[in-house]
């Protein structure tokens, strides 16, 4: 199958670019599938496994499509009359953006929230990781944040008060001390540590020394990467129970939900978890392999004509209110 990915990110991934890094592992998946995969850049990337079609954003991209593409799969809002297609939505939609019916989701309720049904769990190539250490005996010792810490609905400082109560030590991956971004916030903690944007390798170190993800995120997670990066370092996770995480951490051996901070403060301090099993669990079921093969059905049922949703999907009218952590219900 000729297979033509439409992107609006950069390609290599750099540092820790989470869209960037699904779609970098399903084109090696593909190809490792036997499958011819090319990528629709206005340059040329550098990929061992697949090639680059030069295109110019000042033309209709039907008229740049080559004859030979058998199908053609959108990471952004596109469509073509000229091949079939798949969108793949990697965030929440719009309210006001209708969705096309060949849209596919990145976890069952992700697909539930915009009123279709089609998903695809996000895989990772997890030999571009470093493969952790999962006898270490100092796990315990501090837990780690991974995300956008700017950004509210990610919840930092939720993470930060629960490490606080717990009385363990905190990484912040993906964020930085000093805020401006998003308005002013500066966290003087001495028992936080913030790493700002970091490249894979160091993530992966910290993620080995951490007894666990803490995840508090105040809004439908479509997937969150997050999640199952820190289980494939052997570390379980303790969220609230929104969107995805559920799905993801579908077992006590994995982690810890609840929109309860007390709750989530005794597990990080009680609890005790096998690394092996999360890791086995993230490297079985999120890997890219596996991702790409439920890629290829999704294709084929395109290519045979048929719609990947069976009504037309329609946005929500709204996504569910999540207020910020400490305005949740406590029980």
């Amino acid at each position: 199958m000729n297979i033509l990915m439409i992107y609006n990110c950069d390609l290599p991934p750099v540092n820790y670019g989470g869209t960037e890094r699904v779609i970098w592992s399903l084109t090696k998946g593909l190809s490792q599938l036997n499958h011819n995969v090319y990528l629709f850049s206005q340059v040329y990337v550098e990929c061992p496994w697949a090639k680059t079609i030069i295109f110019d954003s000042s033309k209709p991209i039907d008229d740049q499509i080559p004859d030979y593409i058998d199908i053609v799969h959108f990471h952004t809002n596109g469509s073509t009359e000229k091949k079939p297609y798949v969108i793949t939505k990697h965030g929440n939609n719009n309210i006001d953006k209708n969705i096309d019916p060949n849209t596919i989701f990145v976890s069952r309720k992700h697909a539930a929230n915009h009123g279709g049904e089609a998903f695809v769990y996000n895989g990772l190539d997890w030999s571009e990781y470093l493969q952790p250490n999962l006898n270490k005996s100092n796990r315990d010792e501090r837990c780690h944040f991974l995300g956008k810490a700017a950004w509210r609905l990610k919840n930092v400082q939720g993470a930060i008060n629960i490490a606080k109560k717990a009385k363990i030590e905190l990484d912040v991956l993906g964020g930085y001390r000093l805020n401006l971004k998003m308005g002013f916030r500066f966290t003087f903690d001495r028992h936080v540590k913030f790493h700002g944007m970091v490249n894979n390798a160091t993530k992966c170190k910290v993620m080995d020394q951490s007894k666990g993800l803490i995840f508090p995120v105040t809004w439908e997670e479509p997937f969150g990467l997050a999640v199952t990066e820190s289980l494939f370092m052997g570390t379980p996770v303790f969220a609230t129970p929104y969107g995805s995480l559920p799905e993801l951490i579908r077992d006590q051996d994995l982690g810890f939900i609840s929109n309860v901070e007390d709750e989530l403060v005794s597990a990080v301090r009680s609890k005790s978890y096998n690394p092996k099993y999360c890791n086995e669990y993230a490297r079985d079921t999120f890997d890219h392999l596996s991702m790409a093969k439920c890629y290829i059905e999704k294709y084929e049922s395109v290519i045979n004509g048929t719609f990947l949703n069976n009504f037309t999907p329609k946005p929500m009218s709204q996504l569910r209110n999540l207020s910020y952590f400490k305005k949740l219900p406590y029980r």
